[in-house]
């Protein structure tokens, strides 16, 4: 019984020990390259955006024109709408799937600080109830930002348009 209980207790030792031969195998090379790198770089704000616009900016970014049902070698442009209940973007892409230019607004973001300073020292008594976030991205251009804001002080209301340095247009 001793020499069963023996031969039981190296088997239990040996047989795990052979189950651990990994094998290796060559993985073929991957090559990972930014298309869009450009557009994220430009639009970037230094102050936190809403996470919603950073979210959908990501993937715009990361939108892939070639792998998508409508692909045709025939068309030079392809614009494509994303939508979220805060706001869109549409983006134009060429064919080898770079972002050309992009249209974006969205409603109630998080206002940078250089606007909400520019807004309280002018406007001191009034209250931000509404804000449009308009960009426009031009591959050879760059970017222009605005924001459309409604103010209000009891019952009188005031829009205003500012650009992203605070300064009033």
């Amino acid at each position: 019984m001793k020499k069963l209980l023996l031969v039981l207790f190296v088997m239990g030792f040996i047989v795990p020990m052979q189950s651990q031969i990994i094998k290796t195998e060559e993985l073929s090379e991957v090559v990972v390259y930014a298309t869009n790198y450009k557009y994220l770089n430009s639009i970037d704000t230094q102050e936190e955006a809403s996470i919603p616009v950073e979210m959908l900016r990501r993937k715009v970014a990361a939108f892939d024109v070639k792998s998508s049902e409508f692909y045709q070698d025939d068309y030079d442009v392809y614009n494509i709408n994303f939508y979220i209940p805060e706001g869109k973007i549409l983006a134009a892409y060429d064919k080898d799937g770079k972002i050309i230019r992009t249209a974006e607004r969205f409603k109630n973001v998080n206002l940078p600080n250089s606007v909400k300073t520019a807004v309280l020292d002018r406007f001191p008594e009034w209250t931000i109830t509404k804000d449009t976030y308009i960009t426009h991205y031009y591959d050879n251009k760059g970017v222009t930002k605005k924001y459309k804001l409604k103010l209000e002080n009891g019952d009188k209301v005031l829009r205003i348009k500012v650009d992203e340095n605070g300064d009033f247009l």
